[in-house]
C-alpha cells in the first residue's frame, strides 16, 4: 500500500506529492507526518455537497484536482490522504464502506512500531482516537465524536 492505483493516483511530479514532501520535511517521524496532513486536510478541503448529490457511478477522484479546489466528496478526501501519505512511503489502506447507513470513504494507515491503525486517526502524543477527515471538515467536534465513537459505525467492504 505504497503505490499509486485507479484510486490513489499520484506520480512523482503530482503537487499532491510536492505539498506532502513540504508538510513532512519538518517531521520528525511518521506520527507527525500523518498528522501534518491530516490537519492540512481537513483544514483546506470543503465537502462539496453538490458533488455529493450528482456523482456518477464510477468516478475516480483526482487528488491533483482535490487540492488545487480546495473541495471534494469523502472518496477525494481519502484518496488525497492516501496519496500523500503512500508518497512519503507511509503505508495506507483507501477504504470504501459504510459509516452508519452512509457509503462513505476514509483511510487506515500502517505505523512503525505500532502496525495498522484502523480508520482515520489522530494521535495527541499519547492516545490515538478515530478521525474522519471528510467529516472532521464539515462537522461540530462534539457531534463528530459522538457518531465516530468507538469506530464501531464504520465497515469496510473495499480497500484500494
Amino acid at each position: 500500500y505504497l503505490y499509486p492505483n485507479q484510486y490513489v493516483n499520484f506520480s512523482a511530479a503530482s503537487p499532491c506529492v510536492e505539498k506532502a514532501k513540504e508538510l513532512a520535511t519538518p517531521c520528525n517521524n511518521d506520527l507527525e507526518v500523518v498528522s501534518n496532513i491530516y490537519n492540512h486536510v481537513i483544514n483546506t478541503v470543503t465537502y462539496d455537497y453538490k458533488k455529493a448529490e450528482t456523482v456518477q457511478s464510477g468516478y475516480l477522484p483526482n487528488p491533483d484536482d482535490t487540492l488545487a479546489t480546495h473541495t471534494g466528496i469523502c472518496l477525494d478526501y481519502a484518496c488525497l490522504m492516501a496519496s500523500m501519505l503512500r508518497s512519503q512511503r507511509i503505508p495506507t489502506h483507501m477504504e470504501v464502506g459504510y459509516a452508519g447507513e452512509v457509503y462513505h470513504a476514509w483511510i487506515s494507515t500502517y505505523i512503525q512500531d505500532i502496525g495498522w491503525v484502523n480508520g482515520i486517526i489522530q494521535f495527541d502524543g499519547i492516545n490515538w482516537s478515530l478521525m474522519d477527515p471528510t467529516f472532521a471538515s464539515s462537522t461540530d467536534a462534539k457531534e463528530l465524536k459522538k457518531f465516530i465513537g468507538d469506530g464501531s459505525n464504520y465497515s469496510v467492504k473495499y480497500i484500494y
